[in-house]
């Protein structure tokens, strides 16, 4: 197992774990705003000990990568992704995203995953885009994320404990089973990151408009989302990506949340194993 930097062209550190044989299938986790490759903990090892190679990155402006002031948005994501690509020669590689990194899978399977990937995989994802517009009336209004941005700057230490206490997990619901540790855990992958990557990063997730990056994507895409999801709410995201998609699978699951891959691991991994198996 190695832990490792990869430079960017514009001198941006990023951190990745690679794990697994280099012979063996690749899987390349991408995590949500404002967290880490250690969001994928759940995964990385259920399918390591199933015989892929794990492969899992911290975006710029988070984690362990470089506390960037630029390139804090979707085509430098993307470009980053395909540098790491590129470093580690990945074949026939499936990529699987999660919120916002749902979002950077889209833009990089459809911009550079020519002959490099065989599936993907959009998880509680923001495509095809989130804010409310005249093209897009379902979305969410602009205030909201301003109300991000707003929290973020007042308080980052306290947004980033409300929101895992609350709707990421669905620990808000009544009946649910909360995790202080999974809380905890939420708090320091955030607080991990630099706070100006996080800023930007809000307008990232929620004005960019993956309609043409879907549209292009011509591998099979599995297109999860909770129907519970309070962070990216499901009528205005899953069903309308599946759609665009030339290879589209849509799985709704009743009552889960936004963070469901991690509330709920063993549901989620059986189904990403017979997805990348079939």
């Amino acid at each position: 197992m190695t832990s490792n930097f990869i430079t960017t062209k514009d001198g941006t550190q990023i951190f990745y774990k690679d794990w697994g044989s280099k012979d063996a299938q690749p899987i390349v986790f991408h995590h949500g705003w404002p967290l880490s490759a250690d969001d994928w903990d759940a995964q990385m090892l259920f399918f390591l000990h199933q015989g892929f190679r794990v492969i899992a990155h911290d975006r710029r402006g988070h984690g362990r990568s470089s506390q960037t002031e630029t390139g804090n948005e979707m085509n430098t994501y993307a470009a980053d992704v395909a540098e790491l690509a590129a470093h580690l020669d990945l074949k026939n590689a499936i990529h699987v995203g999660h919120s916002t990194g749902g979002g950077e899978v889209a833009r990089y399977v459809a911009q550079y995953g020519g002959g490099r990937v065989a599936k993907a995989v959009l998880m509680g994802a923001v495509p095809p885009i989130m804010v409310k517009s005249d093209k897009n009336p379902g979305g969410l209004p602009i205030q909201v994320f301003d109300g991000f941005r707003a929290a973020l700057a007042a308080n980052r230490a306290q947004f980033f404990r409300d929101v895992p206490a609350g709707p990421f997990y669905g620990f808000n619901r009544e009946g649910a089973t909360v995790s202080e540790g999974v809380i905890a855990n939420w708090w320091r992958q955030g607080m991990m990151g630099g706070t100006k990557a996080h800023y930007d990063c809000i307008k990232a997730f929620s004005e960019t408009d993956f309609t043409e990056d879907l549209k292009a994507i011509d591998v099979p895409v599995l297109v999860m989302h909770g129907d519970d999801d309070q962070i990216v709410p499901i009528a205005d995201s899953a069903p309308l990506s599946a759609k665009l998609l030339k290879k589209g699978t849509l799985k709704i699951y009743e009552g889960l949340p936004h963070g469901m891959a991690t509330t709920h691991a063993d549901v989620i991994n059986a189904d990403l194993l017979a997805f990348f198996k079939g």
